[in-house]
């Protein structure tokens, strides 16, 4: 949980615009949120705060109220969404393969002997 200020200067510096203590107080109202400022603002209150911020937040409810601010960064970059055309489907144009093979003898038991006639 951090403070209705910690969470402006938060706030102010993930883009252009600076936010002040009013600035959240205003942004509650506006999200029909009660914010007492002597509890703080905490990762639930936080959230439903950022989903009333416009442009849209980069970051969430619990990610601007950890204990470690501004949020870590990968050093790796993300990977790109994959997009699937519909489950299941194979992206193969082959046939699927045939039943394998047994090695070695087949079934046991007689083998048919195509010379008999049926009984």
């Amino acid at each position: 949980m951090i403070t209705v200020q910690e969470f402006a200067r938060r706030l102010s510096t993930l883009g252009a615009e600076t936010y002040t203590d009013s600035d959240v107080v205003d942004l509650a109202t506006d999200a029909d949120v009660r914010l007492n400022s002597d509890l703080g603002v905490d990762a639930g209150l936080a959230q439903r705060l950022l989903d009333h911020l416009a442009p849209a937040s980069p970051v969430t409810g619990p990610e601007i109220v950890a204990t470690e601010w501004p949020p870590p960064t990968s050093s790796h970059p993300a990977a790109p969404p994959v997009v699937f055309s519909s489950p299941g489907a194979v992206d193969n144009n082959e046939d699927p393969p045939g039943r394998p093979r047994s090695a070695g003898r087949g079934r046991p038991g007689r083998r048919p002997d195509s010379r008999r006639s049926g009984r």
